[in-house]
């Protein structure tokens, strides 16, 4: 059950044109009263002798009651209450209780005899709009006061007593919605977003990663978006809008929209909290284009998401760890962003699904928690390298790479899940939710190639080295080599132990090392999550095209040196 009170309004015949005419796309059925104040109030949908002025009339007395000079300026109160998709069709005497419970509820008719005049009107199965005036019967205003919130806490009452689908309640931080008239306009121009959502979207792909206001500002020029910036006398940078170049209104002119309309993240003082402060110290910057410039050039798509991913998993225990909050938003923000960046710079067969996942998650990367940004510079400079090493062809090493970074994000976005709901942010919760299977989708599509010429080439070691690494594994994983042998991804991490032998690691203390980074039990496949670590831990290239069995010589010795990551760098064969 979803209540949303509206702007008010001055004019009650407009708003009662509107709910009992056939709306913007002959959408409105039957429409017609399911109860009033009095419950005898003219109904023009059912009634032929009723009028909609009748109806007004009897709505606006009280207002007109008063004088002049009291009467509020937008005396309309407008609330929709809608069911939940999939919900049963409610009857009209269903609907008009719980019209009643609203109004109750928000103060408007509090049942003491005095209460402002209204009217709940349905002209569709899911929907009704109550109408309502705000003089009371005895000339005063009603306390309405956070009336939209007392709506929400009413209906999550009728959801459960109804027997309907329980919508997260919301905590006030999320986006603005779309209105009627800009869902109808995209619909007009045939869009896949408004015009609202899209702007949205390319705002916080600009944000991702950027250093400074100018990059940032450079960035929303380089999308082809319109930019106006408000200066202040002093010449600061106040604020900013932007809009569609084909967006325009009746006037022909580009419709505008605020950072802070967009979303409450995108407001220009929030966005300069997550900006890196001025640094003192010399950087060598390397020029990339037209008012860009970075601090050191990513050497290839691959090598960027390979940087990230150990980044990655930093936020993945900072998540876990149940301590600073602040900085555990911080992190949130930032995943928001290294999201924004991969969807921007994927190949083809991932883009859709990482858009989804990354405006899923968009949702998931706000909340009432301040978040403390400079905990967050880190996973930024990841989202800034992915950024600028430019787009990913979506195979060999940069498929992999993908693959590698998408395996670790998952364990991020399914931490912030269980991060929000341990902090009551249902909606946040649901969000993070819904970007994981997003991001489950674009790995299995990533990870099939890479996963598959390891599997094959492990299928094809010596029985008695497979063996040994059997061993290895019911030594090191005691509860779970029964589930990992059996996984299909069991060549692939056989094939991964021998690589990591080959460069002289110990297989044993390397499988151990990356068991002991996070727990494995709610993953997919076990052995998936393996081979992904250890080929980071190990430093080892991510992409291992298929080879002759001639060209592939196994490990001979069961030890070697140990396997920290700083061993693996000096001794370890590089993708670089």
């Amino acid at each position: 059950m979803i209540p949303r009170v509206h702007k008010q309004g001055d004019r009650t015949i407009g708003l009662l044109s509107y709910l009992y005419g056939p709306g913007t796309h002959e959408e409105h059925i039957d429409p017609h009263l399911v109860a009033s104040f009095d419950g005898a109030a003219p109904d023009p949908g059912r009634d032929a002798a009723a009028t909609l002025k009748d109806l007004q009339f009897l709505l606006d007395q009280p207002v007109q009651a008063i004088e002049k000079e009291l009467r509020p300026d937008n005396h309309v109160w407008h609330c929709s209450v809608r069911a939940a998709p999939g919900d049963r069709i409610l009857s009209d005497q269903e609907w008009g209780e719980i019209a009643r419970r609203v109004v109750a509820a928000t103060g408007i008719d509090d049942g003491d005899g005095a209460g402002c005049r209204w009217a709940a009107v349905r002209h569709a199965d899911d929907h009704v709009h109550i109408i309502a005036t705000l003089v009371r019967e005895d000339g005063h205003m009603p306390n309405h006061h956070r009336s939209g919130k007392r709506a929400q806490a009413e209906c999550r009452l009728i959801e459960a007593e109804y027997g309907l689908t329980a919508v997260n309640a919301g905590d006030g931080t999320a986006a603005k919605r779309p209105t009627s008239a800009e869902q109808h306009k995209a619909e007009r121009q045939r869009r896949a977003q408004t015009p609202r959502e899209e702007l949205r979207e390319s705002v916080r792909r600009a944000v991702a990663g950027a250093d400074t206001e100018q990059e940032f500002f450079d960035r929303l020029a380089a999308a082809g978006l319109l930019v106006r910036t408000r200066i202040a006398p002093s010449g600061d940078l106040l604020g900013y809008t932007v809009a569609l170049p084909g967006d325009r209104n009746g006037q022909g002119e580009p419709v505008f929209y605020s950072g802070s309309k967009l979303a409450p993240d995108l407001s220009l003082p929030r966005i300069r909290e997550r900006l890196a402060p001025e640094t003192k110290e010399p950087l060598a910057a390397t020029d990339l284009g037209e008012g860009d410039t970075v601090r050191s050039r990513p050497t290839s798509p691959a090598s960027a998401r390979r940087a990230a991913t150990s980044t990655v998993w930093n936020a993945a225990v900072l998540l876990d760890d149940q301590g600073d909050d602040g900085a555990a938003a911080a992190q949130l923000s930032a995943t928001g962003e290294l999201l924004d960046a991969l969807a921007k710079t994927s190949s083809a067969t991932t883009r859709s699904e990482l858009r989804l996942a990354a405006r899923a998650f968009e949702r998931a990367s706000r909340s009432h928690i301040r978040a403390q940004h400079a905990e967050s510079r880190a996973l930024r400079r990841a989202a800034r390298e992915i950024v600028y090493a430019g787009p990913s062809l979506g195979r060999g090493e940069d498929g992999a790479a993908t693959a590698m970074v998408l395996s670790t994000l998952l364990f991020v976005v399914v931490a912030a899940a269980r991060w929000h709901a341990q902090h009551q942010h249902a909606q946040q919760a649901a969000a993070a939710r819904q970007a994981a299977d997003h991001l489950r989708a674009a790995y299995r599509t990533t990870a099939h190639v890479p996963l598959t010429e390891l599997r094959h080439r492990g299928r094809r070691l010596p029985r008695t080295t497979r063996a040994r690494y059997e061993t290895t594994v019911h030594t090191v994983l005691p509860d779970l080599a029964e589930t990992v042998l059996a996984e299909s991804g069991w060549d692939a991490l056989a094939a991964t132990l021998n690589d990591a032998a080959r460069t002289g690691a110990d297989p044993a203390s390397l499988l151990r090392e990356a068991a002991d980074q996070r727990e494995l039990h709610s993953a997919d496949s076990i052995s998936d999550v393996l081979v992904w670590r250890i080929r980071r831990l190990a430093d080892l290239p991510a992409h291992t095209p298929k080879t002759t069995t001639a060209s592939m010589p196994t490990a001979t010795a069961r030890t070697a040196r140990p396997a920290s990551p700083d061993n693996h760098r000096r001794t370890g064969r590089s993708s670089r």
